[in-house]
């Protein structure tokens, strides 16, 4: 029943260090933790401000999971050991949850980074494509 303990409590620890890392803007965009939707992805601004608001909210998950997991150890039959880290692991992907809405909604008041202008604006040419255009009578 260790095993069944340990599972609310690592993830917890796992989790909540994510939201700590969000809540204090040092979360790296390269990898694939935080709160990862279109809206937070479409500028740095937009994922910092989005897990930065998330933050506070996993980091009370991760709390709830290793309490959870702390909790299932103590508890003295294994039905009842099983309850409590679900419970525990219930409570921890809530608040994730939660907290990754408030952060797309934090990300959704970030202005959109303008459009490049002058060209093709990034190969939308107009022409279904970015191929190379080739001379009058060449096939």
């Amino acid at each position: 029943m260790i095993v069944v303990a340990l599972v609310p409590f690592l993830l917890g620890v796992l989790i909540g260090w994510g939201g700590y890392l969000g809540w204090r803007e040092r979360l790296p965009t390269d990898r694939s933790a935080g709160v990862r939707t279109s809206a937070t992805l479409r500028s740095e601004e937009a994922f910092r401000l989005a897990n930065k608001v998330a933050g506070l909210p996993t980091l009370a998950g991760g709390a709830v999971g290793v309490l959870g997991g702390v909790a299932a150890f103590f508890v003295p039959n294994t039905v009842g050991t099983v309850v409590v880290a679900a419970i525990g692991l219930l409570g921890m992907f809530g608040l994730l949850v939660g907290g990754g809405v408030l952060g797309h909604r934090a990300a959704l008041a970030v202005p959109a980074p303008a459009a490049p202008t002058g060209g093709c604006a990034g190969c939308a040419c107009g022409t279904g494509g970015c191929a190379p255009v080739q001379p009058a009578g060449t096939a």
